[in-house]
């Protein structure tokens, strides 16, 4: 025994406890995935389950630490980055009429949706706003690595999807600004003087946007193609997404629209396909599969009561249901049918991270208790789960039968 504790350093293995972790993920992710398929869902849906059921709620292997999160973030990052490079730039105008209106049907349903269910279950005003907040979140990236399994990313559905979510980043800020502002003391000049100020740095960040995708991006790449080193032009294509979101969350909007920006820019280069498919071979083999464990391990139901079970039921129901009808309308009045309308609207239900984000934003604030942020965190959950089977119902294609084949 004394010659197995010599070997076998338990305090080494503690500090290298991140490789374990980093094993079990990768394993059953890919696992989950295929089994995922083989029942005939998205595999993202697979990959989502892995964390919940690896993580403190059920099986207790992973916890959710420092490093995993920084991971996931880079994940997160990559799979839009890879998103904007899928865009198509002449369907993504032509969308543009179509998002916009996804976008404000799909803020103000359950905007005013959470505010309503506050008021009801008795939170000050205050606090009531934010639950509308809270429900304005969307995080597309789930809804991206499904629409890409299931060949829709491309499509008029998917260019909408994505262009709405950008759109609903930049009035989900807004609101969130206008309502921490009303909490900390009404809206008085100081707090308007906020909201100019926040809005004038959105508009610096697109005007920014567009002059580096369209005069520096192309120049840095072909000067960047001459060096005599290896993967140079993935090295690079990586620097434009990590910078692009380190830029978007100096400018106050998540890092997630910077990186579907890079992509979007480095999509009307030559370099697009280089980049696009080496990026995607990093991402998917190590970085976004720990995004998907790392939402599962923040589901923990360990703050949440019998009264609070039924507000979270309420409340995943009204998040549900205001995304869904809210982006749905919107579609619709952009001249989509009714099933691709539906399709639409589901590829809005899932808060992901950006909802994980204006709750911790929330609780630090003191505009949630921790039981509401607990809430939240099973909100996200749900909504993030259900998001690819209905993605899935709405936009797979029918069997054709053909007989002369």
């Amino acid at each position: 025994m004394d010659f197995l504790n010599q070997l076998v350093d338990t305090e080494t293995l503690k500090n290298f406890s991140f490789l374990y972790e980093l094993v079990i993920i990768l394993f059953f992710v890919k696992l989950a995935g295929h089994l995922s398929k083989k029942l005939g869902q998205p595999a993202v849906m697979g990959e989502l389950l892995v964390g919940v059921i690896l993580g403190p709620m059920v099986l207790g292997w992973l916890h959710q630490t420092d490093f995993i999160k920084e991971l996931a973030e880079i994940g997160v990052i990559l799979l839009m980055f890879i998103a904007g490079l899928e865009t198509d730039i002449n369907e993504f105008k032509k969308t543009a009429y179509g998002s916009s209106l996804v976008a404000l049907s799909g803020v103000l349903f359950p905007f005013l949706g959470g505010l309503g269910i506050g008021l009801l279950f008795s939170y000050n005003l205050s606090t009531s706003l934010f639950i509308g907040t809270l429900l304005v979140a969307t995080s597309v990236s789930i809804s991206v690595q499904t629409l890409r399994e299931l060949g829709k990313l491309q499509s008029k559905e998917g260019v909408t999807i994505l262009g709405a979510a950008v759109l609903d980043d930049v009035l989900g800020i807004i609101i969130l600004s206008l309502v921490v502002g009303f909490a900390a003391g009404g809206a008085g000049g100081g707090s308007v003087l906020s909201i100019v100020i926040l809005l004038a740095k959105i508009l610096a960040f697109f005007i920014l946007v567009f002059v580096l995708g369209k005069y520096v991006i192309p120049r840095v790449f072909k000067w960047a193609s001459n060096l005599i080193t290896t993967e140079v032009i993935l090295t690079f294509g990586l620097i434009t997404a990590l910078g692009f979101a380190y830029m978007s969350e100096m400018f106050g909007l998540a890092g997630i629209v910077g990186a579907y920006f890079a992509g979007l820019m480095l999509s009307l280069t030559k370099y697009k396909h280089e980049v696009f498919e080496k990026v995607e071979t990093i991402s998917f083999s190590f970085f976004v599969p720990v995004f998907f464990v790392s939402i599962g391990l923040a589901a923990n139901f360990g703050k949440v009561d019998s009264t609070m079970l039924f507000h979270i039921a309420i409340l995943t129901i009204v998040a549900v249901a205001t995304k869904l009808l809210g982006g749905a309308l919107g579609a619709r009045l952009g001249g989509f049918d009714k099933r691709s309308s539906m399709g639409i609207g589901a590829g809005m239900i899932a808060r992901g991270e950006v909802g994980l984000i204006v709750a911790k934003i929330g609780q630090d604030k003191g505009l949630i208790n921790d039981e509401l942020f607990a809430a939240t965190i099973v909100i996200v959950l749900v909504t993030t789960l259900v998001t690819p089977p209905l993605l899935k119902a709405f936009f797979s294609k029918k069997k054709e039968t053909n007989p002369s084949v």
